[in-house]
């Protein structure tokens, strides 16, 4: 039988009924009595020691622990929030020839972001090219090549706008949140390691900053091989991660993976989809955009690679966005079967 908190007005009336059981002949339901104060303040602490029981249960399992105790219970089980990466990259500086960028060099972008030059380097043929590390660690580093970066303070023989070199700044991500952990964690629980059955390897790529899905194929290159596949969706636009990120993930597998077991990791390859839609009923931009919010989601949550993404779900996505009355899909017009190794990813929107 579940058990029910009390109501502070119950644990009142409970307190008053005590009292005047107690003490025959007194009234402590009478609000300005010594007995009717008496009978509420007690009722208020107890509903305080309720309160915190309350609280106290939601920590004891993890599915309803706060952010603290989840932790806790992650590391009784050996899984460790994945912290808050650095974007990282190369910056191209131009100026006078001989002049010295110093490490630790401060830029920032316009809406404020800083980095710093993880190295010393000289300009020379009008030009350097110098690494740099987002000053603060999360998804906001990242940023497109081409950007333009300006130094703090201005360096004599310097030009004050820098660019962002080929490649962009990477690897940047947020700390794991809570229901990222809790996945995690209730999958160690449920399917506790086997030493390299199937579930083992997405377990170890999803223990590595900034990946979101991971798939495991077997013999797929041979008898004997593992092949795996992971997205960073909250790291790049279209979640495909890049040859720095596969060699993390790739050390990361290797050093828990069996002796035996030839692994390979790989990054999937995107086939963006694109969606052809007419006769949208309100043709409200709010509603377009309700409309791209879902797909993606959808995308998100569905596509894998080598999988199919079902037309009846996409239809589904349009129909449940916010606002969307009317709608014909026009393409795709059946199942989006993808390729070994080819994944769906969000391309764009035709109204029609």
């Amino acid at each position: 039988m579940p058990f029910h908190r009390p109501t502070l007005e119950a644990l009142i009336r409970a307190a008053e009924a005590e009292i005047e059981a107690s003490l025959p002949g007194a009234d402590a339901s009478l609000r300005r009595t010594v007995l009717g104060v008496l009978a509420r303040v007690l009722a208020g602490g107890e509903h305080g020691l309720y309160g915190y029981l309350d609280f106290i249960v939601r920590q004891a399992l993890p599915d309803t622990a706060e952010s603290e105790y989840l932790d806790r219970h992650a590391d009784v089980w050996g899984i460790v929030r994945k912290a808050a990466a650095f974007a990282a990259g190369a910056v191209d500086f131009t100026g006078v020839n001989g002049t010295v960028i110093a490490e630790g060099t401060e830029l920032k972008r316009a809406d404020g972001v800083k980095y710093a030059t993880a190295a010393e380097a000289t300009i020379a043929g009008g030009s350097a090219t110098v690494a740099v590390v987002a000053v603060a660690a999360g998804s906001a580093g990242l940023a497109n090549a081409g950007q333009t970066l300006t130094l703090t303070t201005p360096i004599a023989g310097v030009d004050s706008a820098a660019t962002i070199a080929a490649g962009g700044l990477i690897a940047g991500a947020d700390q794991e949140t809570d229901p990222a952990l809790l996945i995690r964690l209730l999958a160690r629980i449920q399917q506790p390691p086997h030493g390299g059955a199937d579930f083992d390897y997405p377990s170890w790529a999803l223990a590595v900053a900034g990946v979101t899905r991971a798939w495991v194929y077997a013999q797929e290159l041979g008898i004997g091989t593992v092949t795996v596949r992971f997205m960073m969706d909250a790291t790049y636009a279209d979640g495909i991660p890049l040859a720095a990120d596969v060699a993390a993930v790739q050390a990361a597998i290797d050093a828990v993976r069996p002796v035996t077991a030839d692994v390979t990791v790989v990054a999937p390859v995107a086939v963006p989809l694109s969606f052809t839609i007419s006769g949208l009923n309100p043709a409200t931009q709010a509603v377009k955009d309700a409309i791209e919010a879902e797909l993606k989601d959808l995308i998100r949550r569905e596509a894998e690679p080598g999988g199919t993404l079902l037309v009846s779900h996409i239809r589904e996505a349009i129909s449940i966005a916010a606002g969307e009355n009317d709608h014909f899909l026009v393409t795709p017009a059946a199942d989006v079967v993808s390729a070994t190794g080819e994944i769906s990813t969000f391309g764009d929107i035709t109204w029609s």
